[in-house]
């Protein structure tokens, strides 16, 4: 899977253009985490139920997405059935995430000889990921949801656990935008190949993996530490905002008193 960047950050510029080449394991070392009552505003995952295409309906399904691909990014088909494609992912993480301090970022020879820059120091600090940035992904058909969350984290030396994040898929129905999880074992690709090259017809979200309720537990005590710093920053900038308005309403009712009081009765 090799990652094409296109986003604002301290790690690559808008102008960058890489494409940088990383692996990640098939198989996850965390822990399933324990169902929990979803609420109402929290997506299900998706269920896939339609039967796997031929070989015919496969390389059909590549042709037609190409002839209408205008990027220069069609689909390449492989004598073994598999095909190559591009994905692109909005990132819209609202939370900061963590990613080891003083660590240049990733080159495409560190990520090529699988560098793993994370190990070499365990200080650790948080930041926030530009809103809406977009990251352009090169992989296979065999490339699941969950290869693609721990590449992305991979690429940014995102050191949190990839079971806080979730890959949705962001559709328009009815003149609405939907979101919909995606299983970590669905295959983004087979679903972009389905939809066709139009981004406003599909397009990929990775966010926080909402549950309904935040298993703390999850996170480290630097990591809990630093949301507390976070909340009380951000009361602060609340509590001077409340007071600055109410300033302006006494400083305002003050003006008419005297004005009332100035003139003859």
């Amino acid at each position: 899977m090799t990652v094409d960047s296109s986003m604002s950050s301290g790690y690559c510029s808008l102008d960058e253009e890489l494409e940088d080449c990383f692996f990640t394991a098939k198989t996850t070392f965390f822990r399933n985490a324990q169902n929990k009552h979803l609420s109402k505003n929290v997506c299900k995952p998706v269920e896939e139920t339609q039967r796997p295409p031929t070989l015919q309906e496969i390389k059909q399904k590549i042709d037609s997405y190409n002839t209408r691909e205008k990027n220069c990014l069609g689909m390449k088909l492989s004598e073994d059935g598999t095909y190559t494609g591009f994905i692109k992912v909005h990132l819209k993480l609202r939370r900061p995430v963590t990613v080891p301090a003083g660590i240049r970022p990733q080159s495409i020879y560190d990520a090529i000889k699988e560098v793993n820059l994370a190990a070499t120091t365990d200080k650790r600090t948080s930041f926030y990921l530009p809103l809406d940035a977009i990251k352009q992904l090169h992989i296979s058909s065999t490339t699941t949801v969950s290869e693609v969350i721990q590449g992305l984290l991979k690429k940014f030396m995102v050191v949190d656990n990839p079971q806080k994040f979730a890959l949705f898929k962001r559709i328009h129905k009815d003149g609405q935008v939907l979101f919909q999880k995606l299983s970590i074992a669905d295959r983004p690709l087979y679903l972009r190949l389905l939809a066709g090259p139009d981004t406003e017809v599909l397009s990929f979200v990775l966010k926080e993996n909402e549950t309904g309720e935040v298993e703390w537990d999850a996170f480290s005590i630097p990591e809990l530490q630093n949301f507390l710093t976070i909340l009380e920053k951000e009361e602060q900038d609340k509590i001077q905002q409340v007071q600055k308005k109410y300033d302006k309403f006494r400083q305002k009712l003050e003006e008419a008193l005297r004005e009332s009081q100035g003139k003859p009765g």
